[in-house]
């Protein structure tokens, strides 16, 4: 996680807003935003313009508005494929409810124990945290003395968060990351990321 030593980067990790069909477990489907969704991702960044770089997940709930916001500004936007988020396997395009009846008593084993109780065919927590890490760490060098705005999903915001923070994989998903809610780490490259912020939106 080396960057140039003496220059500060900042980064922001934001969160898509709403999709369409509410609050479901989506993993690696495309939805879109729905309209409260745009509404959410814009009070988010209100009149903010101090970035040079903009990240997305290539997902269309995080590259629509990152797309929209780099247009607004005339900021390069980059998609990142290994910021996708998790896949859920079984569990996706399920609410809690629909996960609950299909596989009783799971939810409440995983949030215990997510790296050994994972939704039947889903992404191994292992790998996609070695994704999100390797995709993180090669556009800090890249970016160095920058501010870079991250568009992507609750998962890989906890995985950088837990990267940047030396947070075991086992505690990530206590981490509360809501919708358009938005995160600003920085480091200087010499010492340790500082969280500056969390959930602001």
């Amino acid at each position: 996680m080396s960057v140039a030593l003496n220059s500060e980067t900042t980064i922001d990790l934001l969160r898509h807003g709403e999709p369409l069909g509410g609050g479901r477990y989506r993993g690696q489907l495309d939805d879109a935003l729905s309209e409260k969704g745009w509404q959410q991702m814009w009070q988010a960044v209100a009149d903010r313009s101090d970035w040079q770089q903009i990240i997305t997940s290539p997902l269309q709930r995080c590259q629509a508005f990152a797309d929209s916001l780099g247009e607004q500004h005339g900021l390069p936007v980059h998609s990142e494929q290994r910021f996708c988020e998790v896949g859920f396997g079984a569990w996706e395009g399920k609410d809690r409810v629909e996960v609950e009846q299909q596989f009783p008593g799971q939810l409440a084993r995983f949030y215990r124990d997510p790296v050994n109780q994972r939704p039947p065919g889903a992404e191994p927590l292992d790998e996609f945290l070695s994704r999100v890490r390797n995709g993180f760490d090669e556009l800090l060098p890249r970016f160095a003395g920058q501010t870079v705005l991250i568009v992507a999903h609750a998962g890989v915001i906890r995985a950088i968060m837990s990267h940047a923070l030396e947070i075991p994989p086992a505690a990530m998903y206590r981490i509360h990351v809501k919708n358009a809610g938005m995160t600003r780490l920085s480091t200087d490259g010499e010492r340790s990321f500082k969280l500056l912020s969390h959930g602001a939106a």
